[in-house]
């Protein structure tokens, strides 16, 4: 007598409902479909989540990705090339989306703004739409390793913030989560938008390349409290308190104060708090960081001469020291020796891949 399988037992655990705002992005996939855009299986209409038929283990199942807590974001697949995207809601024709869309149409290698791949209006709500980006990472996410990886994005940023107030457009919110990073080539195969250091089917870990050996840009976004006076206008003073980095002395709802100076000082307390901190092999940032930080605005740098600081500075560091791992401020000092050690272990064969990148024949 043939024995027959028992039908899987259902699994009951796990995010069976959606959030409110995974509700709204579900409820908008057939528009946006019509735009090229599909989101994730769990953000499809008529969805079920798949581990109540298979029985699998719920955090083994894709769509039990859910959507992080920022209601105005959702990551889709472009469908025409399969590319990894995020697309914002704004308000039609709001000050965040013109500066966001002024800046993308603007072909310049320092240019830093997030690119804008794509815009369109809410067919049922005109006060609505909605900008597609590159679908960027936190730019801590891989953690950076080696003294020049963090050196490449001080020259990124700095360059980035020089372009930006040259366009008149002051930041005001430049912290580490409006910095992020393009890690397109840093994954030949991809990764999960929300389980990011697997693939997309959030088991199998994701294939990384050193960022050095990759390269990577990082672009600001989000110009939710930026200010922008256009060529030929005069810039202004500003008020509000708006902004992640609370640190900035000037801050005020009632005293005026120049929003170009805060940029500068928040991109200083940005290499400080987030880098000089946290690293012990950083140190030469001190000069610039003191210069950017000062409490007094009108002592502190423009972003071009902070760049040509910064560059100065740069200049003087030497190869081996660029090219070292980050030593970590809490790592116990009797481990540094065996650290080091396996550093250099590890970077022999990325030492070659390197030299031989660099050595292969260019054919025209």
């Amino acid at each position: 007598m043939q024995a027959t399988s028992s039908p899987p037992r259902p699994n009951y655990r796990g995010p069976v409902k959606l959030s409110s705002f995974e509700v709204k992005w579900r409820d908008r996939q057939p528009f946006l479909g019509s735009k090229g855009y599909m989101l994730r299986p769990r953000l499809q209409p008529g969805w079920t989540p798949s581990w109540l038929s298979t029985g699998q283990d719920y955090e083994s199942c894709e769509d039990s990705a859910r959507l992080p807590l920022r209601p105005l974001l959702v990551d889709a697949t472009r469908i025409s090339d399969g590319k990894l995207v995020y697309i914002k809601e704004v308000r039609t024709r709001d000050l965040e989306s013109s500066i966001a869309l002024m800046l993308s149409a603007i072909d310049n290698p320092a240019n830093h703004s997030v690119p804008i791949l794509d815009t369109f209006e809410d067919p049922l709500d005109k006060s609505i739409s909605y900008l597609v980006m590159p679908f960027l990472r936190l730019t801590d996410s891989p953690p950076f390793e080696v003294v020049e990886e963090v050196l490449d994005f001080a020259d990124q940023i700095l360059e980035g913030l020089v372009f930006m107030h040259s366009h008149g457009v002051a930041h005001r919110d430049c912290s580490l989560k409006n910095v992020l990073l393009d890690a397109t080539h840093m994954y030949p195969l991809g990764f999960h938008p929300v389980e990011d250091v697997y693939l997309d089917d959030i088991t199998t870990l994701a294939p990384v390349i050193p960022r050095l050996e990759a390269g990577v840009k990082y672009y600001f976004v989000d110009y939710g409290i930026s200010s922008y006076f256009p060529a030929g206008s005069q810039r202004e003073l500003v008020l509000g308190v708006a902004g992640r980095d609370q640190d900035v002395p000037e801050l005020s709802n009632n005293v005026p104060y120049d929003p170009f100076k805060v940029d500068i000082f928040t991109v200083g307390n940005v290499l400080r708090s987030e880098f000089q901190t946290n690293y012990t092999n950083l140190r030469f940032f001190t000069p610039l960081i003191e210069h950017m930080t000062q409490t007094d605005p009108s002592r502190r740098p423009s972003a071009e001469q902070a760049l040509q600081q910064w560059r100065a500075i740069r200049a003087r560091i030497y190869t081996l020291n660029r090219y070292w791992r980050l030593r970590n401020s809490k790592e116990p000092p009797l481990f540094r020796p065996f650290l080091d050690f396996f550093y250099i272990l590890g970077s022999i064969p990325r030492t070659f891949r390197l030299l031989g990148r660099m050595l292969r024949p260019k054919f025209v």
